[in-house]
Parts: structure tokens; C-alpha cells; sequence
């Protein structure tokens, strides 16, 4: 059961878990979000994402349940508090429900995504999944969730949480900094010499088919870190844009993105063999705009 389908790490893994062998179904809130589902290529099942036994009737026949649910706000947004409560009531209250269910149901795997933002501010230093947390803010829902997720695995069940990194594609975040940075914008977050890790959307699809084969454990999924710097220029090339530029004040959810994150995925990649064909940024990583 593949629940966010629609989403952009939903539409990214779906090619990855049907060429490993996966039978997938997908996740609709109603009959309209049913039919987006099924335009995916997947036969969707209707379920409410916050009631167990809803979700548990949705569940049962399944081995394993992906849950990449999320309602993360763009642009302006970003910086107001109110625009990510519905976000973290899926992510709290959702993956809740997901894990009660997911266990009367049967399933013997639960994946849970969340996002590597909850890391500290490393400055130079790598950061492996026993980094220093600094859980502020809007990523603190994503460890809420891990902790919903973690007491699935007993009993011989597996729960698997990942740490995604920056996304960066043809997803409406990036559409968003790339239309500012052809203009006078910022291409990114904090100090020039901070690091940023990004992992192309496709990328983070094979992780999380990957996960499927994973023991229980929290991993992170990042490509190769680069300095801030660097990463604005290959931003600002892609948008056709003449200077990287940053923003000179932090407030809100920017200035969790002004973190210096060197994030590593080194555990995943000795649990499974998973690695990124996109190892380093690229201007052919993002779309055209304008």
C-alpha cells in the first residue's frame, strides 16, 4: 500500500517498487482523489488517512505499507506557521493512525518517510543518523512520526524511517527558487561556505523501494553534499539567472533551511546497496521555466 501516490516522492517510487516485482495500491482520501490515483496506473482504495479502522480495512491483503503522506506549503507560505498545520497533523495524527492499522491489518513492513532537517546545524561535519537532533519548528512532526512508526516494530514487523534530504526536480519547491533566482531571488539559504545535501526525485524513489529490504532503523537518503555556494551557482545557471544570491535575515522555516546539513546516507547504501544515479548536482537535474 503506497499512501502520498499523487505526491512527488509518491510518483517517484511507484516506478521503482512495480520493476522490483511490487503488486502496489494506492491511498485516496475520496472517490476524486481515487481516480488521480488511478491515472498513476494503480488501483486505488479508499480509506481516511486519520481513522484506524478505515485505514485497517484499506490494509489487510497488504505486506507492507509505504506512507509518504505530506501537505508541505510553497513559496511565501513556507515562512507562516498556520500554512503547515494541516502538514503536521498528517504527520502526527496520520502516521498514528497508519502504524495502529498497519499492525491489526497484518503488514509486516511500514515505511515511514520524514526529512533530514531535524539534524542540528553540522557546520563541516558530516552527519550520520546519530547526528545531534534539533527537532524546531515544522520538522519536529517528522520525528513524531518516526517515534509513531518505531512502535510498529515488534513481533517480528519492520519499520524503516527515512531522512530524505533537499528534493530538487520538477517539484514546486524547486519551481519556486528557480523562479526566483532568474530574477533578483535568493538560489539559496544561509552562509555561502554552509553545506546543502540534494537528492534528485528519482533517487529518493529507488530509496524508498529500497527500504523494503532494510531492517528496522532510521537512514537518511542524500546525494553527494556541496557547499551553499556552489549549489546557488548550478541554481542560478538552470534558471538563466546572472547572480547566486542568499537571503541576508533567517526567520521562520528559512532559517531551518540557512542549517549547514553535510548529511550522509552511508547506512543505506551497506543495508541495501542503494545508490543515487544522480550523484551530484546538475543543472539537467531541474526543468525549464518561464
Amino acid at each position: 500500500m503506497l499512501i502520498g501516490a499523487t505526491g512527488v516522492l509518491g510518483r517517484a517510487a511507484l516506478g521503482p517498487l512495480q520493476a522490483a516485482g511490487h503488486q502496489v495500491t494506492g491511498l485516496a482520501r475520496n472517490d476524486a482523489r481515487a481516480a488521480a490515483v488511478a491515472a498513476q496506473g494503480i488501483d486505488p482504495v479508499v480509506a481516511d488517512l486519520f481513522s484506524a479502522e478505515s485505514l485497517e480495512a484499506a490494509f489487510r491483503g497488504h505486506d507492507a505499507v509505504i506512507n509518504l503522506a505530506t501537505r508541505v506549503p510553497v513559496g511565501g507560505k513556507l515562512i507562516r506557521q498556520s500554512s503547515w498545520q494541516e502538514n503536521g497533523q498528517i504527520r502526527v495524527l496520520g502516521s498514528k493512525a497508519v502504524a495502529a492499522a498497519a499492525k491489526s491489518a497484518g503488514a509486516g513492513i511500514l515505511v515511514q518517510e520524514g526529512v533530514a532537517l531535524v539534524y542540528a546545524d553540522g557546520a563541516d561535519a558530516e552527519l550520520d543518523e546519530q547526528a545531534t537532533l534539533d527537532p524546531t519548528g515544522p520538522p519536529r512532526t517528522s520525528l513524531l512520526a518516526q517515534q509513531n512508526a518505531e512502535r510498529f516494530a515488534s513481533e517480528g514487523r519492520t519499520a524503516v524511517c527515512l531522512r530524505t534530504t533537499h528534493l530538487h526536480g520538477d517539484d514546486p519547491i524547486t519551481r519556486w527558487i528557480l523562479k526566483g533566482a532568474s530574477g533578483r531571488g535568493p538560489s539559496y539559504f544561509g552562509r555561502k561556505d554552509g553545506w546543502i545535501t540534494p537528492i534528485h526525485p528519482s533517487d529518493a524513489g529507488t530509496a524508498i523501494a529500497a527500504a523494503l529490504n532494510a531492517p528496522t532503523g532510521v537512514y537518511n537518503v542524500g546525494a553527494t553534499p556541496v557547499r551553499k555556494q556552489d549549489f546557488g551557482a548550478v541554481i542560478t545557471s538552470a534558471a538563466g539567472g546572472k547572480k547566486a544570491r542568499t537571503l541576508p535575515f533567517k526567520i521562520g522555516f528559512l532559517k531551518i533551511l540557512a542549517r549547514s546539513q553535510r548529511v550522509v546516507s552511508t547506512k543505506l547504501t551497506e543495508a541495501t546497496g542503494w545508490k543515487p544515479e544522480h550523484p551530484q548536482i546538475a543543472t539537467d537535474w531541474f526543468p525549464r521555466i518561464g
